[in-house]
């Protein structure tokens, strides 16, 4: 806590000058951030400083495992619609265009499915939460892509991320402006050892580094997922 009340009191000395006309025009015109952007709650995934992004560009919603709970027929969500109520008003209200999901290595939450969530009986909320990230596992044996050495919780962190995403997928009003082309999903993962990002192209089956190159062809709208 010291930690955070000291980077307060720096961000205010030292940061918030530069970036006081940027907080007014936010305060007056309110948000238009293009990306809906699903992160872990881990404590090492920082995506603002990941995509070096300003207040205003992320319209960003974290949780344990970066999971989603699906949708039913009817268009609500199977679990905590935090998620669900973040995905209709970012397409109703904020007109986003991109939806991501981003996985990481070594993710406790999927440390826990790997090792079977009813181990967790003490942490009802919790055990409930992972169930939907079970089927990662049946994602990961239609994943050949996702390689083999990697160690197992991180195959399946690259496996649940594209769950996720046909979690996210299952929603109607998702589903059909995917179908129209106004918005685009895409699947990423942080190697929190490296600090590298891949990201997930059909195309040619598999993560691919983001470097310089690669980020062309997504800008370009050649690396993205598709819901099947």
């Amino acid at each position: 806590m010291e930690k955070l009340i000291r980077g307060l009191i720096d961000f205010r000395k030292n940061k918030l000058p530069g970036l006081a006309p940027l907080f007014k025009q936010l305060a007056e015109r309110g948000q238009k951030p293009d990306v809906l952007f699903f992160a872990c709650a881990d404590s090492r995934v920082v995506p603002n400083l990941m995509v070096s992004t300003d207040p205003g560009d992320l319209f960003v919603v974290r949780s344990v495992g970066n999971l989603v709970a699906p949708a039913t027929e009817s268009g609500i969500s199977v679990g905590d619609v935090s998620e669900a109520s973040a995905i209709e008003f970012s397409l109703a209200k904020l007109k986003i265009r991109h939806i991501v999901v981003c996985g990481h290595s070594r993710c406790g939450a999927i440390e826990a499915i790997l090792n079977g969530r009813e181990n967790y009986s003490a942490l009802p909320n919790l055990r409930a939460w992972l169930a939907h990230g079970e089927s990662a596992f049946a994602r990961l044996v239609r994943s050949p892509f996702i390689k083999d050495d990697l160690p197992a919780v991180d195959r399946l962190s690259q496996a649940n991320v594209l769950q996720q995403l046909e979690h996210i997928a299952s929603y109607a009003n998702v589903r059909k402006l995917v179908d129209e082309g106004a918005i685009t999903l895409h699947g990423w993962w942080f190697d929190v050892a490296t600090g590298d990002v891949h990201v997930y192209d059909r195309e040619r089956g598999g993560y691919i580094l983001l470097d310089e190159t690669e980020a062309e062809r997504v800008l370009a709208g050649q690396s993205a997922f598709q819901h099947s």
